[in-house]
């Protein structure tokens, strides 16, 4: 740019209009912008609506027995209820989601193949415990120990795995520990790879959801093992442990533990019309109790919560004055998409505001963060992200930028 910014102060007002409407097929709150031309800021705002008699009352969540819940929308990460979400506690046999994990990544990676045979040393033979039934100096496919490891939940399994990829299980217990702090389970400490009772090892319920969260999204093909019921090693049949896979048919995983240290515990994931909720359940008294409550959790949050998808990648979503450019105008949008989770019923509560600075200069990039945008449903924070540029601006002339120049100067002496 030639000449200077005529003004530089940034900040916003809110706009609002009750009877704003909904963009497109998927009902979307739609942007509205007012842009006052004397003022020295600039934003825009829109409320679909003002708060409606007889909207919907969500509930208190259900209040559990057990010492540690949580349940969460799976795609927005927004907690629906829990208690005691991030106290550390033994996870028993959920630690064998993180063993599923690191294998995911390791197949992912190349680096093993599922049908790499794996030769079973007596170490892994004799780990006690729930067991796939595998026998020292065989070879297994790692596909097979992948589901003895989810369906069946062997402790023999989960050790041969970790030495097939790690050398040893204690090398991959750190394997598995730098998962732990790439996916952010600060409170999480993993020794082996079974959870078979060890000193320091340790996690929480909101880790776990965390740990289950990515596991959907990186590798759906190997947590699709979740859902399978039953698996025959060595003719010998067991059912998945989790008896959830057969109460509720929208349910499609996770995994069962027990231990006396940690209680019964269980995570599981469903998903219903596109909405998926991961809820985990640890230090339950029984094994009915911590069936129950996963129910419990999950039916409380398909009830009264619902998920939404607001606005897709790259969609026009607002055009910006822009001055100083070739062309006067840049469509802004969003780098990823936006989806959130409210209460069922409260749509029309949903509010959105797009926040720009005053002035916006050439020359602009595609991506450039020109604003932001902030998603709320009384006044709770659902998403807050850049607003970036969807295309280049050049520069325009010294002419044209002498007379962009001008206006700004007028507007900032008359304004």
């Amino acid at each position: 740019m030639l000449f200077g910014t005529a003004t530089a102060s940034t900040s916003c007002f809110r706009w609002t209009d009750s009877n704003e409407s909904k963009r497109g097929a998927a009902s979307s709150p739609r942007s509205r912008c007012a842009r006052p031309l004397l003022t020295a800021a600039f934003a825009c705002s829109l409320v679909a609506a003002s708060a409606v008699q007889g909207a919907s009352i969500v509930p208190a969540p259900p209040n559990l027995s057990s010492a540690s819940y949580l349940v969460i929308d799976a795609d927005t990460g927004k907690v629906i209820a829990e208690r005691n979400s991030r106290e550390s506690m033994p996870p028993a046999s959920l630690t064998k989601v993180m063993t599923g994990y690191v294998a995911a990544g390791e197949i992912e990676g190349g680096r093993i193949a599922l049908n790499d045979k794996v030769s079973v040393s007596v170490n892994a033979w004799r780990t006690p415990g729930s067991r796939m039934f595998i026998q020292e100096g065989t070879e297994v496919s790692v596909e097979d120990l992948l589901r003895g490891i989810i369906i069946q939940s062997g402790n023999d399994a989960s050790v041969a795995l970790a030495e097939h990829i790690a050398g040893s299980e204690a090398a991959f217990a750190d394997m598995m520990n730098r998962q732990a702090a790439e996916l952010g389970m600060v409170n999480s400490n993993f020794r082996n790879a079974t959870g078979l009772p060890a000193e320091d090892h340790y996690t929480t319920a909101w880790d776990l959801a965390a740990l289950t969260r990515a596991y959907i999204q990186q590798f759906p093909e190997n947590y699709a093992l979740n859902s399978e019921r039953s698996f025959t090693y060595n003719d010998i049949e067991q059912p998945n442990r989790n008896r959830l896979l057969w109460r509720d048919r929208t349910v499609d995983g996770v995994k069962t533990g027990y231990t006396k240290a940690a209680g019964y515990c269980l995570l599981a994931s469903a998903e219903r019309e596109g909405m998926r909720l991961i809820s985990v359940v640890m230090g339950a008294d029984n094994d009915a109790h911590r069936v129950q409550e996963s129910q419990m959790l999950l039916s409380y949050g398909f009830r009264f919560f619902e998920t939404k998808r607001l606005y897709e990648a790259d969609a026009p979503l607002e055009s910006a004055e822009v001055w100083y450019g070739q062309a006067d105008a840049v469509e802004l949008g969003v780098a990823a998409p936006v989806t959130i989770t409210f209460p069922r019923g409260h749509y029309d509560q949903v509010a959105v505001e797009m926040t720009l600075p005053e002035v916006i200069e050439a020359p602009i990039q595609a991506g450039d963060a020109l604003g932001e945008l902030r998603v709320s449903v009384n006044e709770e924070t659902l998403h807050s992200g850049p607003l970036i540029a969807l295309s280049d601006v050049a520069e325009a002339g010294i002419f044209a930028q002498l007379g962009d120049y001008l206006t700004l100067l007028f507007r900032r002496i008359f304004g």
